[in-house]
């Protein structure tokens, strides 16, 4: 564990807040907590790593070491998905809010147009990030991004994306990759990135770009975002969501179940 894992996983909320939930860390924090320690970290240009955890992350997380790595060594974890807040929640573990990955995005933009605060946007392809760069020129346009980059490099040439990142002097990062690349990056260079504050936002550039349409409210609401998002690119996401969904229904009953018999037998 280095310096500035240490520092953060000594911060009093990080501390009081830490949960487990399927052999996954996770903080039971709100948006304006979660936004709170983003800005803390960037004020005090203090090193802080930050991922989100929806079912799919949950499921892959337990056959992929070093994924459940790169999640578990993270300074603050969010429960992005609803289907992790209820399964939680119905396991006994309590959570606030869900804390959506691109909700945190969107925030934190914000927060970096009042604040004076500048991102750099990694990820996606270059037409999405030519409209995410001209959306946040109309909704904040005092706001000066750091630089940009899409995400179709190759290994080798991580290292001079690292460099250009840290050459832009901004004070956050942005990720918009897949899972488990995101999380991969940002772990091996979380001690050569100059950006106080890491993020992965998974698709959230596409949200924010107009590529893909976020579900309205009420859908998310009902924790259906997932068949939403299936409507849009059923061809390559069911096979995805399916897997998925029925290997967490069948880790969350066989959880319930232990709980419940665990309660039984210290009742």
């Amino acid at each position: 564990m280095n310096a500035h894992d240490s520092a953060w996983a000594q911060h009093s909320l990080l501390a009081s807040r830490r949960r487990e939930f399927l052999g996954a860390p996770l903080h039971a924090l709100t948006m304006a907590e979660t936004l709170a320690i983003a800005d803390e970290a960037m004020t005090l240009r203090r090193p802080l790593h930050h991922v989100v955890v929806n079912v799919a992350k949950l499921v892959n997380m337990r056959k992929n070491a070093e994924l459940q790595e790169d999640v578990a060594t993270a300074d603050v974890i969010n429960v992005d998905g609803i289907g992790v807040l209820w399964g939680a929640r119905l396991c006994g573990v309590e959570f606030p809010e869900r804390v959506a990955g691109v909700d945190i995005m969107i925030n934190l933009l914000d927060l970096c147009a009042k604040r004076g605060y500048r991102p750099y946007l990694l990820g996606a392809e270059q037409h999405v990030l030519d409209a995410v760069a001209k959306r946040l020129a109309k909704d904040h346009p005092n706001l000066v991004v750091a630089g940009m980059r899409n995400g179709y490099f190759r290994p080798e040439d991580e290292a001079a994306v690292v460099e250009a990142i840290n050459s832009s002097d901004a004070d956050c990062l942005l990720v918009a990759m897949p899972t488990p690349r995101k999380e991969r990056f940002l772990k091996r260079y979380r001690n050569e990135l100059a950006p106080s504050f890491v993020m992965g936002v998974g698709g959230s550039f596409d949200v924010y770009g107009g590529k893909v349409a976020r579900a309205p409210k009420l859908i998310q609401a009902a924790g259906l975002e997932w068949l939403f998002r299936v409507a849009q690119e059923p061809r390559r996401l069911w096979r995805r969501y399916y897997d998925t969904n029925t290997a967490y229904a069948g880790l969350l009953f066989q959880e319930f179940w232990n709980r419940q018999r665990r309660r039984n037998v210290n009742s």
